[in-house]
């Protein structure tokens, strides 16, 4: 990730569709807990987002949000520094979306290649619920209510801030005015974290996370599973380090680099075992989690509390939504009153 500028605007957030886990860490969060010294930064509860392929599921989305700003409270973010907010408690988001729809063809949403792919995976086939088809219309709309000039995503996101941005410059040429902000990407340095079976992507809906919220116990049984070279069936055979997931992770989540390099040297002439590399690893991930495990229970002991920080975050975000909202309206004509 490239240096930032001081003092810019950020807005970014999760789906609360279930615990975040190491993924979420190393690819976000632990950048909000540096971003929110250093510049103006909106973290979005994406509940409504989250409707776009879990209306029949409504219950997971609602609980979760609670469980998701545990997980940011847990992980150092501080609701005095970061506004977090819960989108769907702020409707001039949806009405600066249905405004924004009208900037849009449906030949270029099929051709975003974030949905396309989204698609693809959720095996929709021509079956898309329309909320899940606009969601990028309706991002557009998180990012520009609140000028955001930077939005912290996945380079499989890219796509979406470059259509947000299209958006923009079409409205803005539309009424002869810079009303709305144009926003940069920032794509993390590490990427996606595979998931503890070796697939390339760490995800909830897939089982091969490992949520943040995990008890010692079931790191030592995460950690045990995880996927390492297969061919290496004795200790004392020669084993590959590439595509080895407990090496990925020694690389991200071990200080000492040259002891995992000493380790890659040992385990690729052979005589090193699996377990031994393994407890390396959960050493160091029980180090990691134990703190942010102990924080988020203590948040978790006043759920009223944590919803009341919630909802000052949530007013505090309406009132910039609802400036924008003004602006664009006024922009548009529709200030008859």
């Amino acid at each position: 990730m490239n240096a930032i500028p001081p003092n810019q605007t950020i807005l970014t957030g999760d789906r609360p569709t279930g615990p975040l886990h190491l993924g979420h860490y190393v690819g976000s969060l632990q950048n909000r807990v540096v971003f929110q010294d250093q510049h103006t930064q909106y973290l979005m509860l994406a509940d409504a987002q989250a409707f776009t392929d879990n209306m029949g599921d409504r219950d997971k989305v609602r609980r979760n949000v609670l469980e998701v700003a545990l997980d940011y409270l847990a992980c150092g973010i501080d609701p005095a520094k970061s506004t977090i907010f819960i989108q769907s408690q702020l409707p001039e988001l949806t009405e600066l979306t249905f405004y924004y729809l009208n900037l849009v063809t449906v030949a270029r949403l099929e051709r975003n290649p974030t949905v396309k792919e989204e698609i693809r995976l959720r095996d929709f086939q021509r079956d898309i619920p329309a909320g899940f088809f606009t969601y990028p219309v309706s991002q557009a709309a998180d990012i520009t209510a609140f000028k955001a000039t930077l939005v912290p995503v996945g380079a499989d996101q890219a796509p979406m801030i470059e259509q947000s941005n299209e958006i923009v410059r079409k409205f803005n040429a539309n009424v002869g005015q810079d009303i709305l902000v144009e926003a940069a990407a920032v794509i993390p340095a590490m990427g996606r974290l595979p998931g503890i079976d070796g697939k390339a992507k760490m995800s909830k809906s897939l089982g091969n996370a490992l949520a943040l919220s995990a008890s010692a116990d079931e790191v030592s049984k995460a950690v045990k599973m995880m996927y390492t070279d297969p061919n290496h069936l004795r200790v004392a055979d020669p084993g590959q380090v590439e595509g080895n997931v407990v090496f990925t992770y020694l690389d991200v989540f071990e200080p000492d680099t040259a002891l995992v390099e000493d380790l890659k040297a040992h385990y690729r002439r052979g005589g090193l075992g699996d377990m031994v590399i393994k407890r390396q690893l959960e050493q160091r991930l029980q180090a990691l989690l134990e703190p942010i495990r102990a924080r988020r229970a203590e948040f978790a002991a006043d759920p009223a509390e944590v919803m009341r920080m919630l909802a000052q975050g949530t007013d505090k975000a309406r009132a910039v939504a609802a400036q924008t909202l003004s602006e664009v309206k006024a922009a548009l004509g529709l200030n008859y009153f």
